[in-house]
């Protein structure tokens, strides 16, 4: 058994104004410029979210941009 299965470690969803994901450990100090998305879990639950949920990786001043030209 890992460390990680005896003591799972709970992560959240973060994001920025640029609609980026990444999982951050839960209840550490958040980095400037992210936000919780409201996701919490171990790590695969939290990865599994993030795939479902960012489709695009374009950021989102990009897909403006990229909108804005049709």
């Amino acid at each position: 058994m890992t460390a990680e299965e005896s003591h799972p470690v709970r992560y959240t969803v973060v994001v920025n104004d640029e609609e980026q994901y990444s999982v951050w450990p839960a209840g550490k100090a958040l980095p400037a410029g992210w936000r919780e998305a409201g996701k919490q879990g171990t790590k695969d639950d939290c990865l599994a979210y993030v795939a479902e949920n960012w489709q695009d990786m374009r950021p989102l001043s990009l897909r403006r941009r990229d909108s804005a030209r049709v």
